[in-house]
C-alpha cells in the first residue's frame, strides 16, 4: 500500500529554508524590509498597483470588508466556500445574501444579476474563484459598471488564474482582491494573506488598520504615534514573507506542475460516465483542487462511506464545501432555505482529489485505481 496521500501539501526545498535562515540571521524578525519587498513582488506578479500582506486570509477579508462595507450593508456571495468569505462580511455587521452556484462551483453571476435587478439596496458581490477557476470578468465589469456594486475578489484559490486575459488579484473589475498562502493553497508562508487593490485610499485605510490604526508623529517625537481608528494586529512576520519571495518565484513552476496532473486526471476519466470534473480541463485555472463529481447512487454508496474506503486505501479525499447557508450558526441567523439546487446536487456528489506540485504519477494512478476498487467497477 501507498504511503498516505493527502490532498494537497506544500513543497518546500532547500532554497525556501536558505531564505528563512537568512531572516532569522537578520535585524529584523517583524517589521522589516522583507514585508515591502513582498508586498512589490506580488505587485508585480498580479499587476495589482498596491498589496498589503497580512497574516492569513481571514485577516485580508477582515480588513477588506472594513473598507468595503458598512453596517447593513447587503452583499452577495457564494453558499460554496470556506467559512471566512461570509463570516468577514458579518464581522462588520452587514447582511450576506447566499447565491447558488454554476456547474463548475462558481457562484452564478446571473442570478446575481437577477437579485440586483430585484434589489437596488445591495452595495456589494464577494466572488470566489473557486478551485482555481477564474469566473467570468467581462459579467463581473458588466455587474460592476452597470449596477455600482463594490466587487472583492476571494483570489484564495487562485494565484495565477488568467480569464479573458485578466489575471487574478489583479483589481481590474473590482476594488480589491484578497489570498490567503496557507500551506495547501497555490504557495505558501506558513500561515498569511495579502489584500490587493489599484485604490490608494483603500490601499492607505489598509495599511492602517492592519497596525492597530496608528499613525507615526515623528515630528512631535520619536516614540509618538496617534490611534486614529479602531485597528488590527494583522502584520505578517519577515520570517514569513522571506518565504513568500522564495515560494512565489516558483510559481509558475508550481502552476505547470498542477495543470499537468489536472489534464492527466481529465483525460484518464474520460472513459469512465460516473465521475466527471467539474468542469473541463483549461490552461487558465490555477487547479488549487481538483473536483469531481461521482454519482454515488449508481454504486450504492454514500460519499461518507466513500471517502472512509479511500482513506483505508491512505488516500486523503477531502470536500469543499459544506453549505455555509447550512451551518448551525448560520441557520440560527435564519439563514438555511435559500434555493440553491446546483450547490444541493454539487454537495451530493462532489469530492477533492489528491493534487499538489508533487504527487507523482503513480500516486495518481494508486488514486484512480482506489477510487475503481471502492466503487467495484
Amino acid at each position: 500500500m501507498m504511503n498516505f496521500i493527502p490532498y494537497s501539501k506544500q513543497n518546500i526545498l532547500d532554497d525556501d529554508i536558505e531564505a528563512v535562515v537568512k531572516t532569522l540571521k537578520s535585524d529584523y524578525l517583524t517589521t522589516g524590509p522583507k514585508i515591502k519587498e513582498f508586498e512589490e513582488a506580488l505587485c508585480k506578479y498580479t499587476r495589482a498597483e498596491y498589496c498589503v500582506a497580512v497574516s492569513n486570509g481571514t485577516a485580508a477579508l477582515h480588513l477588506a470588508s472594513l473598507v468595503l462595507l458598512k453596517e447593513n450593508d447587503k452583499v452577495l456571495t457564494t453558499v460554496n466556500s470556506f467559512l471566512a468569505t461570509s463570516n468577514s462580511i458579518l464581522y462588520v455587521k452587514a447582511k450576506p445574501n447566499f447565491v447558488d452556484i454554476c456547474e463548475d462551483g462558481n457562484i452564478d453571476l446571473d442570478l446575481c444579476e437577477e437579485e440586483l435587478k430585484k434589489d437596488s439596496s445591495i452595495k456589494a458581490i464577494y466572488v470566489v474563484h473557486f478551485s482555481g477557476l477564474s469566473v467570468n470578468q467581462k459579467k463581473l465589469k458588466e455587474l460592476r459598471d452597470k449596477y455600482k456594486v463594490k466587487i472583492l475578489e476571494d483570489c484564495a484559490h487562485s494565484i495565477g488564474a488568467i480569464n479573458d486575459g485578466v489575471k487574478a488579484g489583479s483589481c481590474l473589475n473590482s476594488d480589491i482582491s484578497t489570498f490567503s498562502f496557507h500551506p495547501v493553497k497555490g504557495f505558501t508562508t506558513g500561515e498569511g494573506g495579502a489584500i490587493t487593490t489599484n485604490s490608494k485610499e483603500l490601499y492607505e485605510k489598509l495599511l492602517l488598520l492592519r497596525n492597530h490604526g496608528m499613525k507615526a508623529k515623528p515630528e512631535i517625537g520619536p516614540w509618538h504615534y496617534d490611534m486614529t481608528e479602531l485597528g488590527f494586529n494583522y502584520r505578517l512576520t519577515d520570517i514569513a514573507c522571506a518565504l513568500g519571495i522564495s515560494q512565489l518565484n516558483r510559481l509558475d513552476g508550481f502552476l505547470d506542475k498542477r495543470r499537468v496532473l489536472a489534464k492527466r486526471y481529465c483525460e484518464i476519466l474520460e472513459k469512465y460516465d460516473f465521475v466527471k470534473p467539474i468542469y473541463d480541463f483549461t490552461n487558465e485555472s490555477a487547479y488549487h483542487l481538483f473536483v469531481v463529481n461521482i454519482d454515488f447512487d449508481k454504486f450504492g454508496i454514500d460519499k461518507k462511506d466513500f471517502v472512509t474506503k479511500m482513506r483505508e486505501k491512505n488516500i486523503g479525499l477531502q470536500f469543499h464545501y459544506i453549505p455555509i447557508n447550512k451551518q448551525p450558526y448560520y441557520k440560527d441567523l435564519g439563514y438555511g432555505t435559500e434555493n440553491t439546487p446546483m450547490m444541493d446536487k454539487y454537495y451530493k456528489e462532489a469530492i477533492s482529489f489528491p493534487l499538489y506540485p508533487n504527487l507523482s504519477i503513480e500516486e495518481q494512478d494508486y488514486v484512480i485505481a482506489s477510487m475503481l476498487e471502492v466503487l467495484d467497477v
